[in-house]
């Protein structure tokens, strides 16, 4: 697991920008601690700073998962959202929509 680079960090924060607008800074600042993007097998994960730290302990190859999955880059270099994204995309969305059945 490793931090985005400049560019990948580019991609991610305006295809975020487009659904939460500029509360992306409030997204990583949150109240109960401080949260960041890494990348893993071209998977970029939502997870707090603190949980990042505990994981330093485990091997990359034995590594499944850690935090929230928000999405990925493909092979051709663009970032695509995954269904993962909504709960943390909930939180901080511009325009909210309730559908109820």
């Amino acid at each position: 697991m490793r931090p985005l680079t400049e560019e990948e960090t580019k991609m991610v924060f305006e295809k975020l920008y487009k659904f939460i607008g500029k509360d992306i800074k409030s997204m990583i600042e949150r109240p109960d601690g401080r949260y960041c993007f890494r990348l893993h097998k071209n998977r970029v994960y939502y997870v707090s700073e603190a949980l990042m730290k505990k994981a330093t302990n485990i091997a990359r190859d034995k590594l499944v998962s850690l935090g929230c999955p928000v999405g990925k880059l493909t092979h051709s270099g663009k970032f695509r959202l995954t269904i993962g994204a909504l709960d943390v995309l909930s939180r901080y969305a511009k325009h909210k929509v309730s559908i109820f059945l």
